[in-house]
């Protein structure tokens, strides 16, 4: 793990940092569906850099919310899904295509932590979900400790955003999403690296719960 972002060119396949053809299409077909289906509005956008590496911390209530974080966003995002989800070879290779890559849940997975720490070094934008899976109730979970890992090692900026509604559009437990309005609200860029693991997860709980109360007022 002490070499844990020293990863040489030749053993990672970088992706992330431009926009494919795919990204482009997807990204205008979901923002038309995400206006129809949710009333879809966003704050705060132009927090996100134009450039450079920096990660995205989200809350995560429903299956639409690498969705929603990123279809309002300027530049590609890359994004760490389930290696479930790859077990398809046709969903796989079209996720692949959206800058998704496997992580084993519950395993410990170092490959996946490494390739998100050389995304982000390499200038990248990336997307987590510190709760570690999607709410229960639609409340905010704790925050794990494995997202301090990467923002210590990364050394990137961090911008919190929050989401309120795709919970109801679409709770854990249903098939299909309903509509539904969904609200985001994206946070000014924090340094967080040179903090404990403790206070960045911390700060991180704090941040999401002064923002979410934030974006609830905007109702």
């Amino acid at each position: 793990m002490s070499e844990i972002a020293e990863i040489s060119a030749d053993r990672v396949v970088r992706r992330g940092a431009r926009a494919s053809i795919m990204w482009n299409l997807t990204r205008v077909l979901a923002r038309v569906l995400c206006s129809v289906f949710f009333d879809l509005k966003t704050y705060g956008v132009k927090n996100v850099p134009k450039t450079g590496g920096v990660l995205l911390v989200s809350n995560h209530q429903s299956y639409l919310d690498p969705i929603l974080v990123g279809v309002q966003v300027f530049r590609p995002i890359s994004y760490l899904a389930k290696s479930e989800l790859f077990r398809n070879p046709i969903f796989g290779w079209f996720i692949r295509g959206l800058n998704a890559f496997p992580v084993r849940q519950g395993a410990g997975d170092v490959g996946a932590v490494k390739e998100t720490i050389l995304r982000l070094q390499e200038g990248g934008a990336l997307n987590i979900f510190p709760e570690g899976s999607r709410s229960e109730d639609g409340q905010l979970q704790p925050i794990e400790r494995g997202a301090s890992l990467v923002i210590r090692r990364a050394k990137v900026p961090v911008v919190p955003v929050v989401i309120d509604g795709s919970f109801r559009a679409w709770p854990r437990g249903r098939k299909f999403f309903r509509d539904s309005p969904v609200r985001l609200l994206y946070g000014p860029p924090m340094e967080l690296a040179h903090l404990r693991p403790d206070e960045i997860s911390k700060t991180i709980d704090a941040t999401f719960r002064a923002m979410l109360k934030e974006l609830k007022a905007k109702r």
